[in-house]
């Protein structure tokens, strides 16, 4: 069954001709045989037609397979090495493909016309030829699972609370397709990916639950419970003898000694099925939210999840609750725990990789291992990363891995790894490749010099080579971030054991964050101007559109171009590495080469923002043996020429501050 076709035919079936529907130009086909108009930038269409067009032009690429099926599949591939090869684009579809398609007024998630302004899998497919037009070949969609609507952050749930794992959010449903369901429009939209040689990645998070998940119905003693009266002053205990720190075995007398941990643990109780075993019985028949009528009936609730680091000045995450991963306590702790303790949520508790129990809860298990194979059968995805896997258990996280890996062996598992020094344990683990921090280094000179030099090309996996995350601030609002929009794609997704990342607005200079989680503050989230509609809004907790009308098409082009350039020399990174041998070296130009034959690829980078300089590359040195050169091509952001030199084995270079250059030896584009 094919339900792209499915809807392209669905679609034709509610054309009217009506030119109503507002799109951004960078969404739109430039060779639409539609009826269309512009008007202020935007250009206004029939959208059936217009959708059915999208979709025919997208089904021009189909070679009969089943699209249902990963590509690795597809392709009769056995190893998750095509990550290496990738160049992703991040999404949170709900603001990735979110805008005022009445075009007028402000944006409204639903508006009166009935139109969804707010982002749906039908605008997503919409969005893949933009996206396989700047050079990407994986769609890495942050959580997409049922969302919880309770004790939101913001206007919206948050896409990590997830009510149920195995269901998709029906806000992604579009009510142009009508009578279809939400599953359907998801795979029509993997099955137009791959059909465009993009591959689908997803989010997952088995470690949490929303406060009020669906499995609470079935599986109460699947999570904690807090007494009502307690959830005003529920924290994370501080501890002042300790710094702020993961706990080690040997902290665990000071932490459970320590007054403010006594008291958290008496705020826990059982759960409601085993309180009252019959009233537990007459309530889950209850109509109604079952986590309300817990509350009422029992007066406990889920508690809010916090960080596994002992005091982590982040507060409560109030949309979420830990799962109970083992039925008895963490086995190095239960030494200290008063006789009868009910199940608890304390730092170690939560870092359940290093704090085990005896008793893994298997049903749960078996569960959390079931939801990605879930979705490869449904679905046919190519990948998933996996949200706080570093918490989780080593047998379990290995449960997930295979269960996977034996419907598809070429399954791609990203670990949310931000330390670069957990690379081997990343691959030990199974994993393909890490999230690594290198957003946090391109925004300091001297530490990114470090990384560029120190660690990424000692990688024993690849690392998602991204200037900006879901979670971080925006590349282009850091200091000097006019100078780094550029130099920091350029010195990263050229660099040795780099998959290139491009979050969703970078290419169109969004400056509001989506999330403030890492390397931000309150303030960050007040980058807009007072009178933007958006405002003091994060698309992780509100309804949120990218600024589409206000942006050029500058820095896409830009990302399109390097892209480019990377996927041309890409036989390079089958050769040798070098660290390229210069006139001088102070610590701020990043500098990395790769040799094939007498052919070379060399990438200079200027950390120095305030100030440029003058450079001599030595190339025999650089390759370590004698090149003839006999052309050399430099490539900056403004373009690409030759420099009038050869038979010699320097090359003289201004690098002006903040700037790159990539110099191809004896090797055209």
């Amino acid at each position: 069954m094919n339900e792209l076709r499915d809807l392209r035919d669905y679609l034709k079936t509610k054309i009217t001709g009506k030119t109503l529907y507002a799109l951004p130009k960078q969404w739109f086909i430039s060779h639409y045989a539609g009826k269309v108009s512009i008007k202020d930038g935007r250009y206004f269409v029939d959208p059936y037609e217009y959708f059915a067009f999208l979709i025919d032009y997208i089904l021009e690429n189909d070679k009969g397979f089943d699209y249902s099926k990963s590509l690795a599949m597809l392709n009769g591939e056995v190893k998750p090495i095509w990550i290496g090869k990738g160049k992703i684009y991040g999404a949170l579809p709900r603001a990735t493909a979110a805008y005022n398609h009445k075009g007028f007024g402000a944006f409204e998630p639903e508006d009166i016309f009935g139109y969804k302004e707010s982002g749906t899998f039908l605008k997503m497919i919409a969005l893949l030829p933009y996206l396989k037009n700047m050079g990407i070949n994986i769609l890495y969609m942050l959580p997409i699972s049922k969302m919880s609507n309770i004790f939101k952050k913001g206007e919206v749930g948050s896409p990590y609370a997830v009510k149920n794992p195995v269901e998709l959010d029906e806000s992604y449903h579009d009510p142009l397709l009508e009578g279809i369901s939400i599953d359907e429009q998801f795979k029509a939209l993997v099955q137009a990916a791959h059909m465009l040689g993009i591959r689908v990645v997803l989010d997952f998070i088995p470690r949490t639950a929303a406060r009020d998940s669906d499995l609470i119905k079935e599986h109460p003693d699947w999570f904690y419970w807090i007494r009502i009266e307690e959830v005003a002053s529920y924290k994370p205990p501080h501890i002042p003898e300790l710094p702020f720190k993961i706990p080690d075995p040997a902290d665990l007398s000071v932490i459970y000694s320590n007054e403010e941990v006594k008291q958290h643990l008496a705020k826990f109780t059982l759960p409601p099925n085993k309180l009252d075993p019959k009233k537990w019985q007459r309530v889950k028949k209850m109509e109604g939210d079952i986590l309300s009528n817990i509350a009422r009936e029992f007066g406990i609730i889920t508690p809010p999840g916090f960080s596994d680091w002992v005091n982590d000045p982040q507060p409560t995450w109030d949309d979420v609750t830990f799962l109970r991963l083992y039925l008895d306590h963490p086995a190095e702790s239960q030494k200290y725990l008063p006789e009868n303790q009910p199940p608890y949520v304390l730092f170690d508790v939560v870092k359940s990789s290093k704090f085990p129990g005896n008793e893994p809860n298997m049903e749960l298990w078996e569960y959390l291992s079931d939801i990605i194979p879930s979705y490869q059968k449904r679905f046919g995805i190519d990948g998933a990363r996996i949200d706080m896997g570093h918490a989780l258990p080593a047998s379990l996280q290995d449960m997930i891995i295979s269960k996977a890996r034996e419907i598809d062996p070429a399954f791609v598992f990203i670990a949310e790894e931000l330390e670069m020094k957990n690379d081997e344990k990343a691959k030990r683990e199974g994993y393909d490749c890490i999230l690594g921090n290198s957003w946090y280094a391109a925004a300091r000179p001297r530490e990114f010099y470090k990384f560029i030099e120190e660690t990424v090309p000692y990688l024993k996996v690849p690392f998602i080579a991204s200037c900006e995350t879901p979670d971080t601030p925006r590349i282009v609002v850091r200091e000097n971030g006019d100078k780094l929009k550029y130099l920091a794609p350029a010195l990263l997704y050229f660099a040795p054991n780099a998959i290139p990342y491009i979050n969703s607005g970078q290419e169109i200079e969004e400056v509001q964050p989506m999330n403030l989680g890492l390397d931000n503050n309150i303030f960050g989230k007040t980058v807009l101007p007072p009178n933007d509609q958006f405002y003091g809004k994060l698309a992780f907790f509100d309804y949120y559109a990218l600024h589409w009308d206000k942006a050029n098409d500058e820095i896409y082009n830009y990302l399109r171009r390097l892209l480019s350039i990377r996927e041309k020399v890409s036989e390079f990174y089958d050769g040798e590495f070098r660290y390229v041998y210069l006139n001088y070296q102070d610590g701020l130009t990043a500098n990395y080469s790769f040799w094939k034959d007498n052919q070379g690829l060399i990438v200079l980078g200027n950390l120095n923002l305030a100030q440029g300089r003058y450079i001599e590359v030595f190339v025999n040195e650089t390759a370590g043996r004698e090149i003839e050169v006999k052309s050399v091509k430099v490539i900056t952001k403004f373009g690409a020429k030759n420099l009038p030199i050869s038979n010699s084995n320097i090359i003289p270079y201004e690098l002006q501050s903040g700037d790159f250059v990539i110099m191809l030896i004896n090797r055209e584009l």
